[in-house]
């Protein structure tokens, strides 16, 4: 059965922002202990910083990386993670029932980016928080001296501010199970008030002056943790309501698994990038709706700070209130990896209205990077699809139109063929992103006259007859890309051949 697929280069989708990208880093399980950070280990730098762990990140393409948190934010206060490590204090974690001893705070993170070559995107704490608490930390990171606060980071050994623009407004204040959750309106005039301390203590948008500081803040909402919630979109609405005049992005969070329990799993599974259209789809007409009745000319965006491939159900095996014990650290399949490039399609279709990206996370949590206390790494199934696509999907996404046969599945209908075709003017590249979730092979015809005389560039192929297939310490590369023969453009069009089960990368470049 053939599949075609026409884009077209006119018809953009709209600018692919680098930070569609970005990660997510907290304080959870070995993401920061054994993960990123530890002293002891071989390639440790003078900082603690694992340099073979910052080699991947690299590679991966990660701009921006969110922290602290995630649940463990809504009970940090973050002046426990300054000053000498010996004397900052060790604390109980109730987001996730660990013990926390401070010895990677603010100030190591902010040290940590600058080696990595990453922005940071900081969040504060709006469950046990206050909006001075906020403001405050926002006054840590950004005035340049001459106060308590600011003379405390350069006492903690930064003289110059840390320029940091973007900041979360709390993390999943929609959820019972956050450390001070709070109903939409509450949540929304609080980060109201949030957001116009932490602009006054940045010195940006003050009413008087209109002016801005060095540097501007991007103010990013809590929206909703999921569209399973019982609150969804009402609390989107609500919070935009409050807020709307105030922030930049809405929030949105949204985890998939496999789960045998369905009566159709593997469909259902495969479903999740066409779901996660369709909740992107209702956050957008939430946003317009909400823009409409503020009467602004103000367009907020969408803040994709957390997504990834999930398998909630995995015990936890080792005893509370133990530092960075191993908690979420599911091993990826080929299955996943699958599903996996198909969400990414999803994020790149939607790009004019999702600017920021959070895989969540980067390091041993539910990551593309695993570390061994002491030794090695491995690359995780996942690795791939993100390293690739983030790394070469750049410029616009194009609009694309598909006679690809569907399937139906929990969510509703979802297509066999799922792509995402994106276009880099700059660097004369056309990248072509395919899933086939069917079981048969497929033939795929791409489209592709608009956009000038192209030649191949790339062909990478990711299939495995067994979807369970993962990567480990021990088989690092069971589950990789394969090269392929770069395909033949000829009058502007190629033909594929997809195997069952796979995904498929290609790039072409202008003559």
């Amino acid at each position: 059965m053939k599949t075609k697929i026409f884009a077209d280069a006119n018809l953009t989708v709209g600018e692919i922002s680098p930070n569609l990208y970005g990660s997510f880093i907290e304080h959870l399980g070995r993401a920061v202990y054994e993960g990123i950070y530890e002293p002891n280990h071989p390639t440790a730098d003078e900082n603690g910083f694992r340099r073979d762990v910052i080699g991947l990140i690299r590679e991966l393409g990660v701009p921006v990386v969110r922290y602290p948190g995630g649940n463990f934010l809504s009970g940090y206060d973050w002046r426990d993670g300054i000053g000498p490590k010996e004397k900052r204090p060790t604390r109980l974690d109730l987001a996730w029932f660990t013990t926390e001893p401070n010895e990677f705070g603010t100030d190591e993170f902010m040290k940590w980016c600058r080696v990595a070559g990453i922005e940071p995107m900081m969040a504060v704490n709006m469950g046990t928080g206050t909006i001075r608490d906020a403001a405050q930390l926002v006054e840590y990171c950004n005035h340049e001296g001459g106060t308590d606060i600011s003379e405390m980071r350069k006492a903690n050994g930064s003289v110059e501010p840390y320029h940091v623009r973007y900041w979360c407004i709390g993390n999943e204040m929609d959820g019972p199970w956050q450390i001070g959750h709070l109903t939409a309106d509450e949540y929304g005039k609080k980060a109201l008030e949030a957001a116009k301390v932490m602009r006054w203590a940045n010195g940006g948008m003050v009413e008087k002056n209109k002016k801005w500081s060095q540097t501007p803040l991007k103010l990013i909402v809590s929206g909703s943790s999921n569209h399973e919630m019982k609150t969804f979109p009402e609390w989107d609405r609500i919070v935009l309501e409050n807020t709307y005049k105030q922030v930049d992005y809405l929030s949105m969070h949204r985890y998939y698994m496999y789960s045998e329990e369905r009566e159709n799993p593997l469909e259902d599974f495969l479903g999740s990038a066409d779901d996660m259209h369709e909740y992107i789809g209702t956050l957008r007409a939430t946003i317009e709706y909400v823009r409409a009745k503020v009467r602004s000319k103000k367009q907020v965006k969408i803040s994709f700070d957390e997504w990834n491939i999930w398998s909630v159900t995995a015990p936890r095996l080792e005893p509370l209130w133990k530092k960075a014990p191993h908690l979420l650290e599911d091993v990826y399949t080929f299955r996943d990896a699958l599903v996996f490039a198909g969400l990414m399609n999803t994020l790149l279709n939607n790009c004019d209205v999702v600017k920021l990206g959070c895989l969540a996370q980067l390091v041993n949590v539910i990551a593309p990077i695993m570390t061994e206390k002491g030794g090695r790494t491995f690359k995780q199934t996942t690795f791939y699809p993100f390293k690739y696509i983030a790394n070469y999907a750049k410029g616009e996404t194009v609009r694309t139109f598909s006679d690809s046969d569907t399937f139906e599945n929990m969510y509703g209908t979802a297509r066999y063929i799922n792509e995402a075709v994106c276009h880099d003017r700059q660097n004369g590249r056309v990248s072509v992103s395919l899933c086939n979730y069917s079981g048969s092979s497929r033939e795929v015809e791409l489209e592709l006259r608009s956009f000038g005389d192209l030649e191949g560039e790339m062909y990478l192929e990711m299939a495995n007859s067994d979807l369970a297939a993962t990567n480990g310490f021990d088989r690092p590369d069971e589950v990789v890309p394969s090269e392929r023969e770069v395909p033949a453009v000829k009058d502007g069009k190629v033909s594929l051949r997809l195997p069952p089960m796979s995904w498929s990368f290609v790039t072409f470049r202008t003559k």
